[in-house]
């Protein structure tokens, strides 16, 4: 009897199923064990071809060659990881394996993973699917025991790929075209470009506002503040001074009598469980992490430490089956300052409500939830446990009492004016003792109310204060990654027909909770975007793009159409040949309408500089890794280095140091006014090497020793290490 293969899509994934199985002998590539032989992808091995291997005439960029239609779409192997490739194909093909089980990441593009290098290999033997959704023990065993056919999978391949080859037909060939016909490095995709567009268009808002001077009125009485309001209008400000000030005036010795006082109970429900999308959202407006960020740390937490479930999720509800497993995930996580939360939600049984468990509205995955396993702090660095905090906490909310309170509202006359006033008086705070006061959003305000004395109708206070307050109507806020996701995710407002409105809704947005950080990522890496603070500001380029592109390419109706689609043809409703179809169709018309565009497209970052190859001006590009003069010709091509960020710290502020100038005149350079010599710089820090002084070992082992759990081999090493090093 043969052997089993196992495909993961990490090798850290491969190394836990092995230990799980039993264990096995690590080779190269590979993980052989007594009924399995364990491989890996390191993510994709193997994507679309690229346009120069189809024709001769796509090797190079020119309009004339555009639309790029191949017939039939080929798959090649990325030559970085081309060795991998080769044992995974080679043990696909071994005699020894009879069968392959997937087991990479549990969606669409991990069954893209595995699916592509089936294909390219021309694997032919059975096939099945471990489908999990946290990387526990208990997890993987109960995954290996409920295997699926792999052609239960089919349609979500199908999907996936779909995705794929309408992203390489339509980003490539508008990408090639917008670069071809302005003589400039401009991309275009269908998440890209729309996102962009929001971008643009909320910078566009903000240089159209014209602020407004207006004026409030209030006055103090028996220690409740009023506001001064219309009472036909309801509104409250005034836009001249004179006016605001004659009601302060009028009232400034008078009595207050209430009219009417209302009071109302209200109750506000633990908010919903925590998607990928939300997580990043809170994660940005607390930690100012990046959606990328947030995803990475989330991912090593659910791979690596196994304390959350699967991440790349849009979905906010459990799965009913879920419900025996809640109490033993409430115990694990009742360590620290959750050990109170914890034990007193376990004294009485835990409520199966449909605000959790709901299994019409979990998708691929469920919500991002703590797992089972046992939590060692100590294992975390800082900013994964920001995010594990975060995850835990929304969990224990979601089972907690609702917050309740008595909102009062007092209506008062004064010498013919009407006031408001506002406040509320809390009766249980439930899932908020949680939370303290980091509950609001980054367009929220802190509910500050004021607590109001108890009163009742035709109850007068004389006046003691009155104050006339001015303000100045506020423009639009630029976009941070958090309201960035939020407008990714719910783009309805961008769009005019109310019906597809509904659609793009039931969409989810334009992409996925799993690409939105890399799409915000890819217009920061492409010089559409910059970061001021946290707002995120389009640049001139970014701005021109978008004047450039066909107006269906930024609209967010577009790619919420296809992600229906996409998602029609994983429920094996559509066919994926037609949806292809289209997308050649639209790829033509799109590279049509960029020819015939009349607009054209300026560079801001001109230099005097001429280039020394073809005697054009040159353009000066910054990116992470510093500056550049680069050719405005793309056909020369020709690029000189002006400066680039080193490791290397300023000996005065600490900061990074910017290498500037060519080999012969380098010279290390600072904002703060240090600058040397290269060639002096760094003879000095090769002699700092050459003298480590037993306070940097020091500080070096103060720096790890957190990190090294008790009594493990590394730590015996390390007190040996420490004792060499005093004497």
């Amino acid at each position: 009897m043969g052997k089993t293969l196992i495909l993961t899509e990490k090798p850290s994934v491969a190394r836990e199923i092995a230990r799980i199985m039993g264990g096995g002998q690590s080779m190269d590539g590979h993980i052989v064990g007594g009924r399995y032989i364990i491989t890996w992808a390191l993510g994709h091995l193997v994507t679309l071809s690229d346009p120069e291997s189809y024709k001769e005439e796509w090797k190079e960029w020119k309009l004339e060659s555009l639309p790029m239609i191949p017939t039939n779409m080929e798959l090649a192997i990325i030559k970085e990881t081309s060795k991998q490739f080769s044992i995974v194909r080679n043990l696909l093909h071994s005699p020894a394996i009879d069968d392959l089980i997937i087991a990479t990441d549990a969606g669409r593009e991990g069954e893209l993973v595995a699916r592509w290098i089936v294909e390219k290999a021309k694997f032919r033997k059975p096939m099945k699917r471990l489908w999990i959704s946290s990387m526990t023990d208990q997890a993987i065993k109960e995954g290996f025991s409920r295997l699926k056919p792999s052609r239960d999978y089919d349609n979500l391949f199908e999907s996936a790929k779909s995705r794929s080859i309408a992203d390489w037909l339509v980003g490539l060939n508008a990408t090639r075209a917008l670069t071809c016909k302005h003589n400039a490095s401009l991309s275009a995709g269908r998440v890209q470009t729309p996102t962009l567009a929001m971008i643009v268009e909320r910078e566009r808002e903000i240089k159209r506002f014209v602020p407004k001077e207006y004026f409030q009125v209030f006055a103090k009485a028996n220690g409740i503040l009023f506001l001064h309001f219309d009472k036909k209008t309801n509104q409250s400000r005034y836009f001249e001074r004179k006016e605001a000030e004659s009601v302060a005036n009028l009232v400034r010795n008078g009595r207050m009598r209430l009219e009417s006082t209302i009071s109302t109970m209200k109750s506000e429900s633990p908010p919903f469980l925590y998607d990928l999308t939300e997580l990043q959202r809170d994660a940005n407006r607390l930690y100012s992490f990046s959606a990328k960020k947030t995803l990475q740390l989330t991912q090593r937490l659910y791979e690596i430490h196994k304390l959350l479930t699967y991440p790349r999720t849009d979905s906010k509800h459990l799965g009913e089956d879920m419900f025996p497993t809640i109490v033993e995930r409430i115990r694990e996580v009742g360590f620290g300052e959750f050990g109170p939360f914890s034990r007193s939600l376990l004294k009485n049984p835990i409520k199966k409500t449909k605000r959790v468990f709901d299994s019409s509205k979990v998708t691929d995955h469920h919500a991002i939830i703590p797992t089972e396993q046992s939590v060692n702090e100590t294992l975390l660095d800082g900013d994964e446990k920001k995010i594990y905090y975060l995850v835990v906490k929304r969990f224990l909310a979601a089972f907690m009492e609702d917050f309740t309170y008595e909102h009062l509202a007092l209506e008062a006359i004064c010498m013919g004016s009407h006031w408001k006033a506002s406040g509320k008086s809390i009766r249980q705070l439930g899932w908020k003792t949680i939370y303290g006061n980091n509950m609001a959003s980054d367009e929220e305000e802190q509910d500050d109310s004021q607590v109001l004395p108890n009163v009742k109708k035709n109850d007068e206070f004389p006046i003691t204060n009155t104050e006339v307050k001015k303000s100045l109507t506020s423009p639009p806020k630029r976009y941070t990654e958090a309201t960035l996701l939020t407008a990714m995710e719910h783009p309805a407002k961008f769009i005019d027909d109310e019906r597809m409105k509904i659609i793009i809704e039931q969409a989810s947005g334009i992409g996925t909770p799993a690409t939105r950080a890399d799409i915000i990522e890819r217009i920061f890496s492409a010089g559409y975007v910059e970061q001021r603070g946290k707002e995120i500001v389009p640049t001139s380029k970014g701005i021109q793009l978008i004047d450039l592109v066909p107006t269906d390419l930024k609209s967010p109706l577009l790619t919420a159409k296809w992600e229906q689609e996409l998602s029609r043809i994983s429920d094996g409703k559509r066919k994926s040949e037609e949806f292809i179809r289209e997308m050649e169709t639209y790829a033509s018309r799109l590279v049509e309408s960029i020819k015939n565009a009349k607009s054209g497209y300026r560079h801001d970052n001109l230099t005097k500089s001429a280039c020394p190859s073809c005697g054009k001006a040159m353009l000066e590009v910054s990116n992470k890794f510093g500056r550049s003069l680069v050719c405005q010709d793309r056909e020369c091509g020709h690029r000189r280095s002006l400066s680039k960020t080193s490791n290397a710290r300023c000996p005065i502020c600490h900061k990074q140091l910017e290498i500037i100038g060519s080999e012969e005149k380098r010279h290390y350079s600072c904002k703060c006014g240090f600058k040397e010599k290269a060639e002096s710089f760094q003879a000095k820090m090769e002699d700092r090497k050459k003298d480590l002084s037993k306070r940097d070992v020091d500080k070096f082992i103060k720096s790890i020793q957190n990190e090294i759990p008790a009594h493990s081999p590394f730590a015996d090493q390390l007190e040996l290490m420490k004792k060499k090093v005093k004497r």
